[in-house]
């Protein structure tokens, strides 16, 4: 069997084009592939992508050239925009070796979230094209320890994206936790020499990312590719959510008249509604996500039942809350703090106190706001979120069994806001 180990280094041979042409109708789209000459990699000749998901599957970049797609009303992002795809070494501050397919994902995925953050200092943490911390700061620093204490769990090993110029405190708290990489529209004088004392670190400039709110309206075209050769296109979403005033009320109508939520949104509630749902937008579905104070509390994905990765968002908010406080009390995780238990090395006092803290605030869902990107079918998703205490909930709306939900909220105690966004974000 051959190494596991080996593959991950190897640069495949791929054998896709330099060019790739797309025609829509009388219309062509012109690609060039992206190749790069990394100092310290394997090899030193340049070469693209490492390879695709996993070792064994050959894979290429390709940046928009030349074009632009204009299909109906519609006119899609063109050429001489590119942010991912046009990456070259001097943005490549430190690779070690060349990207894979997952690592370009995750930096373009980060952007799709960051891209409805413009305002404020923003950072997202993401794992396998999904974030598992988002947060607004005061500073970059502060939106990168928000986001990563998010979920230190997952975030370890992640790539981390700010939409501000990395600066010395981000820094010296990435120093201290483990990332692969780091994105960053530019880095403030002497950070990038302190990032690189970790070897292993992917620093990545982009400097088009203080023009991403550009991007907020501009579709593209996805493409997915069937197993019988076929290819189904699609235009992009674009969040119909950018202020408050942009949801709408949850109304059911019933054969009883309509059923009204009886409680609006506060304004600090509507902040992390608008702060949510624009973060619903780059996870994967079915999801559910907890936000509280501009940053996620909890993010529930991948599920095939939304009641499901309701209650998943839950459980990982207890496990991060744990394990959060648990570092900051005896600077060990959670679960080896368990395990020093039962091996007779601790004492179990430190983790019933530690259990206790963690249910007395629900895990910090208490007084979060709850985001579907899909409607609930049924009440109990809604009830998930109500009994830990969540005060607003935003959800699509359309489903037949609305009045339900929407009475969920009305006899919670107290009564929980609920608003609709008139549009799915479902993302696949």
């Amino acid at each position: 069997m051959p190494s596991l180990k080996k593959a991950y280094k190897t640069i495949l041979q791929d054998h896709f084009p330099e060019e790739m042409t797309i025609s829509f109708g009388d219309q062509r789209l012109q690609y060039r592939k992206r190749s790069w000459q990394i100092e310290g990699a394997e090899k030193t000749e340049a070469k693209g992508l490492r390879y695709g998901e996993n070792p064994g599957q050959e894979a290429a970049l390709y940046e928009l050239v030349g074009g632009n797609l204009a299909l109906g009303d519609c006119r899609f992002i063109s050429s001489g925009q590119g942010l991912v795809s046009a990456l070259d070494e001097a943005g490549m501050h430190q690779f070690g070796k060349h990207p894979g397919k997952t690592n370009l994902t995750d930096i373009d995925a980060a952007l799709n979230i960051l891209k409805y953050l413009m305002d404020t200092p923003a950072a997202t943490v993401m794992k396998h094209n999904n974030p598992s911390g988002v947060a607004k700061g005061t500073t970059a620093g502060d939106a990168i320890q928000r986001a990563f204490l998010a979920d230190r769990l997952a975030a370890m090993g992640g790539c981390v994206a700010v939409n501000r110029p990395l600066d010395r405190e981000s820094a010296a708290f990435l120093a201290e936790n483990f990332v692969e990489v780091v994105v960053a529209p530019s880095y403030e004088e002497g950070v990038i020499d302190h990032l690189k004392k970790a070897k292993n670190l992917r620093i990545i400039e982009i400097p088009r990312i203080d023009r991403l709110e550009a991007h907020r309206s501009t579709r593209y075209i996805e493409f997915k590719s069937l197993m019988d050769g076929g290819i189904i296109a699609q235009q992009s979403q674009i969040s119909a959510i950018q202020t408050p005033d942009d949801f709408l009320p949850a109304v059911a109508k019933t054969k009883a008249g309509d059923v009204r939520c009886e409680r609006a949104p506060t304004p600090d509630e509507y902040a992390d509604l608008v702060f949510g749902w624009n973060i619903e937008l780059g996870v994967t579905s079915n999801s559910v996500i907890f936000v509280k104070d501009g940053a996620t509390v909890a993010i529930g994905t991948g599920e095939q039942d939304r009641v499901g990765c309701a209650q998943i968002a839950v459980q990982k908010a207890y496990t991060k809350y744990a394990d959060g406080l648990c570092f900051k009390e005896h600077n060990v995780p959670y679960n080896a703090l368990s395990l020093e238990i039962d091996q007779g090395k601790r004492d179990p006092a430190q983790k019933h106190h530690i259990d206790r803290e963690t249910a007395a605030v629900k895990g910090g869902l208490a007084g979060s706001r709850m985001i579907s990107d899909g409607f609930f079918p049924f009440r109990d998703g809604v009830d998930v979120g109500i009994q830990q205490g969540v005060t607003a909930v935003a959800q699509p709306g359309g489903a037949m069994r609305d009045a339900e939900v929407i009475r969920a909220c009305n006899e919670a105690t107290p009564k929980v806001a609920m608003v609709f966004t008139g549009q799915r974000a479902f993302r696949h």
